[in-house]
């Protein structure tokens, strides 16, 4: 990675430590705007800073932000919308029966089989959502991470810097 050198004698050392103590300040907020995900049970719980985002709100940062995060999130949207329904759906057919069953009527056994099948072959669509919304962030993120890089070195009676791209 190229870089350059700055060499600081111990007069301008007050000047030095100010620009060093900026840049950590800015690679400080460069931090903050990091995005984490984190998994739960049904789905998942995006952070950022100390803020709990949705999903709108996530396809509108990476829309901005970043177009190749956000295209990985709106396919990683696509599973959760199938998911979503075929768990719902699944849990009605289970429902239905078993109302029926405490109500003293005549279940319908494989309409309760039928719902649970369309709940297990949910969870491969759940999975697929999840880490395709983990790849999105992992986009987004290297994004910010990818700033100027600087060294302090202290040597004898100088100083320096060095500044990697």
């Amino acid at each position: 990675m190229p870089g350059f050198f700055i060499f600081v004698d111990m007069k301008n050392l007050n000047r030095v430590t100010l620009l060093v103590l900026m840049m950590i300040a800015s690679s400080v907020m460069a931090q903050k705007s990091k995005i984490e995900m984190y998994k739960t049970f049904g789905g998942v719980r995006y952070l950022r800073g100390d803020s709990i985002l949705t999903d709108p709100q996530m396809s509108m940062i990476l829309y901005k932000d970043n177009p190749a995060a956000y295209a990985e999130f709106k396919k990683a949207k696509k599973y959760n919308v199938i998911s979503s329904v075929m768990g719902f759906t699944g849990g009605a057919l289970v429902a239905v029966p078993l109302i029926t069953a405490v109500a003293g009527g005549e279940p319908e056994w494989l309409l309760a089989a039928g719902g649970g099948a369309l709940i297990l072959g949910s969870i491969p669509f759940n999975r697929i959502y999840k880490a395709r919304s983990l790849n999105a962030i992992d986009i987004y993120n290297e994004k910010l991470t990818s700033r100027i890089k600087t060294n302090l070195y202290f040597t004898g009676s100088r100083a320096s810097i060095v500044v990697k791209f």
